[in-house]
């Protein structure tokens, strides 16, 4: 599929989660590309499909709020497993043109937004990178004075969001320059200028300090180098600032990853990638403590910082860090059933995480169009078997999703597709 059909869908008697909380049972119409109506007994509309929602739960599009998305197979996936918007954190400013369009043109696609090249100093994160041959030069930003043009570029580039990087190393056992807090504060006043957000890549207590104090909007990543301070916490809030957590590939950093569970879930297996179940079993077959590094961060610190804001009023955004998924155990789609149920172990109840995989990424990004089931928004939306405010992996029991109103096709083997 790669249109729109205008078809219309009547679901009878469903349960609807709005992106905060749970409504009683009632009917939804689908018209086109949009929710059209709800209500307790509506009439089927001419030439209708009727589906029963009995039992079944019909929620927003899911959106991962932290993503690296380097070809449309990767958009696939994610929509398989319900993601029907991605937020990219940073890439090539070329492939990051190239999948917006694609997913803009297609509804075989998650949808994604993009920050195209991310800031940092010169050398610094993810410079190492460039080093080692994994990706090309990119422009960085030597001072307050670069920032103006830097953001321009972004911007001229096609960035809806500007991602900066403060890393010093720690996360790699690498020391890394890092941007001075004036030029910092520069990129953020030249991104709010321009209507753009700025994300910060924060993976430690001293860089998510110094992010907030430049007014950033968000934190790509919740501290996880030790337990954050009140005073930490208290500043995230006051500042209204959002965090994503990406607790899923913080628990790759250790000796057994959340994908290994998913891939056992007969739920979820059937449509993972074969590439990604390949190298998923070849990372367990590595030795722990071989295939662990001295990383000095780590989901329990994230979790602690990140439910702990949340409690003073600080928005949580689910997002996985999801890259190409090879060699990797964190990738598109499939994770992000793992962060939602982190983020309830770590102390949401169910509701609440499917908020912060919903409405919260939506009011933080601006897309006021998704998020939510209400008349008039996209028809992003997803049917699940059960009751997820109650269980959250109930969320991996997708009856029926649609794009933009499109229903996806989740019967294509995975091994069919090819990379683009």
């Amino acid at each position: 599929m790669t249109s729109r059909t205008g078809s219309t869908t009547l679901i009878r008697q469903v349960s609807v989660f709005d992106g905060s909380r749970l409504q009683p049972a009632q009917d939804v119409v689908i018209d086109g590309p949009v929710i059209a109506a709800l209500g307790p007994h509506l009439d089927a509309p001419a030439g209708a499909t009727v589906l029963d929602g009995t039992g079944h739960t019909l929620l927003p599009g899911l959106i991962d709020a932290h993503t690296h998305t380097t070809d449309t197979a990767q958009l696939r996936q994610a929509l398989v497993f319900g993601i029907t918007t991605e937020l990219d954190m940073g890439g090539a400013a070329e492939t990051a043109r190239r999948m917006r369009t694609a997913a803009g043109e297609r509804d075989d696609l998650a949808d994604v937004r993009v920050a195209t090249t991310g800031a940092t100093a010169p050398g610094g994160h993810p410079g190492q990178l460039v080093e080692l041959g994994m990706i090309a030069p990119f422009p960085t930003v030597a001072g307050p004075k670069e920032a103006d043009a830097f953001v321009a570029a972004r911007v001229a580039e096609g960035a809806d969001h500007l991602k900066i990087f403060i890393e010093d190393g720690t996360a790699i056992g690498k020391p890394l320059p890092l941007m001075s807090t004036e030029t910092v504060v520069a990129l953020v006043r030249a991104a709010h200028e321009r209507g753009l957000r700025a994300v910060a890549h924060t993976l430690t207590r001293t860089a998510a300090r110094q992010a907030i104090g430049c007014g950033i909007d968000g934190l790509a990543h919740a501290p996880a180098d030790g337990p954050s301070d009140h005073a930490l916490i208290e500043a995230a809030a006051s500042n209204g600032v959002f965090v994503v957590p990406t607790l899923t590939v913080l628990t790759g950093m250790t000796p057994v990853p959340a994908e290994y569970a998913l891939a056992d879930d007969p739920r979820l297996r059937p449509y993972a990638d074969p590439q990604w179940l390949a190298d998923l079993e070849e990372i367990r077959a590595i030795d722990p403590g071989k295939r662990v590094g001295p990383i000095g961060v780590g989901p329990r610190h994230a979790a602690d910082a990140a439910v702990r804001m949340f409690r003073l009023g600080v928005p949580l955004l689910a997002g996985t860090d999801g890259t190409s998924g090879h060699g990797h155990p964190t990738t598109h789609g499939i994770s992000y059933h793992a962060e939602l149920a982190l983020l309830v172990a770590a102390g949401l109840t169910p509701a609440q995480a499917l908020t912060a995989a919903t409405a919260a990424p939506a009011d933080a990004f601006g897309l006021t169009d998704r998020g939510r089931v209400a008349p008039g928004l996209r028809a992003d939306l997803l049917l699940v078997d059960g009751d997820p405010t109650r269980d959250i992996t109930a969320l991996r029991d997708i009856t029926a999703l649609w794009r933009r109103g499109t229903p996806a096709d989740r019967t294509a083997p995975l091994a069919a597709q090819t990379r683009e």
